[in-house]
């Protein structure tokens, strides 16, 4: 959850008759005091149209559906290194991995501190481990290759994100005044042996705090990224009741507890109520094979409920799950 975020902006609700009331409220300092800052505004912009493109890429380099193989698990290896230039690189070699296809190492770590401007920056790289191919069958081989494509494309969405945050960091900090405070780090979050899904966490503040989490789940059956459509049979609608259980897991929260808000069903402020979600909603497997669906701060409820997310029960999409 992202950090610095003042206890200010959360507004005390002590029933749900000043919820239309506190709303507007949240709805004018969202759009206002948290939404102004033009760092901000640029920097969700540029990653968002980073992620998009990128997408649209893997989309294009499809070429192999439904291998049925069988392939190791990966785990990631977190690497502290000690403060260093910006522009020096690591290539990390001789790392402790579970599994004999992928693993995770810290590309680059990026420090910088002058007191009021701060960054710590980590930009992780999968790397796929060559395998003797003559000792391989045809379809491990199509797995091998596939998760070379796959992880280049990985890289390069993860370079060009974290690329242009160091850019407007370092853009920003040439004024020695004023406070900024830049954090990207990764988490392997869930891995088992038909996923492995790489967590890329985005902090930025500047007086107050923003977060955006990306998600890179990579199928290992085929060797290619997993999108939702993946997990359902074709042509099934798996939005709607995805979308359904999602407000529900929503107003129960809220009638759970009075410090809980998020954007729905609310006459007051219709053109903010969540509807549902799309094919670009992030995603991921967790441990147990449930699908999770995660928001970014703003998405969905107020800045201060930070980045949240929605575990759909297995029952919501049994029917259509692959």
């Amino acid at each position: 959850m992202a950090v610095g975020i003042e206890e200010r902006m959360v507004p005390h609700m002590g029933n749900k008759k000043q919820d239309c009331k506190k709303i507007e409220e949240l709805k004018r300092q969202y759009a206002g005091s948290e939404m102004s800052g033009e760092q901000v505004e640029q920097m969700k912009k540029r990653i968002e149209e980073a992620k998009m493109e990128k997408r649209n890429e893997s989309r294009k380099m499809h070429t192999v559906r439904n291998i049925v193989a069988a392939a190791a698990a990966v785990a990631a290896v977190f690497v502290v290194l000690p403060n260093t230039s910006g522009s020096v690189a690591y290539a990390m070699g001789n790392l402790p991995v579970v599994g004999k296809l992928v693993e995770a190492v810290t590309f680059r770590d990026y420090q910088y501190d002058n007191g009021g401007h701060a960054a710590d920056i980590k930009t992780p790289e999968l790397t796929v481990k060559e395998s003797d191919t003559e000792q391989m069958t045809d379809t491990e081989v199509q797995v091998q290759e596939n998760l070379k494509k796959t992880t280049a494309e990985i890289n390069a969405e993860i370079e060009k994100i974290t690329d242009q945050i160091v850019s407007e960091f370092e853009e920003s900090r040439k004024e020695e005044e004023g406070y900024q405070e830049v954090v990207v780090k990764h988490e392997v979050i869930s891995t088992t042996d038909d996923y492995f899904t790489l967590k890329l966490m985005c902090y930025q503040a500047a007086g107050s705090g923003a977060e955006w989490d990306y998600y890179y789940t990579i199928d290992l059956k085929t060797g290619e990224r997993l999108t939702l459509s993946d997990l359902f049979q074709s042509g099934a609608d798996y939005i709607t009741p995805i979308s359904e259980n999602i407000k529900e897991q929503m107003q129960q929260q809220m009638a759970e507890d009075d410090g809980k808000m998020y954007w729905v069903d609310n006459a007051e402020v219709p053109e903010w109520n969540f509807d549902k979600i799309t094919d670009e909603t992030s995603f991921y497997l967790d441990s147990d094979g449930h699908l999770v669906i995660c928001f970014n701060e703003g998405d969905v409820a107020p800045m201060y409920m930070g980045c949240v997310q929605f575990v759909i029960p297995d029952e919501v999409v049994a029917d259509i799950r692959k």
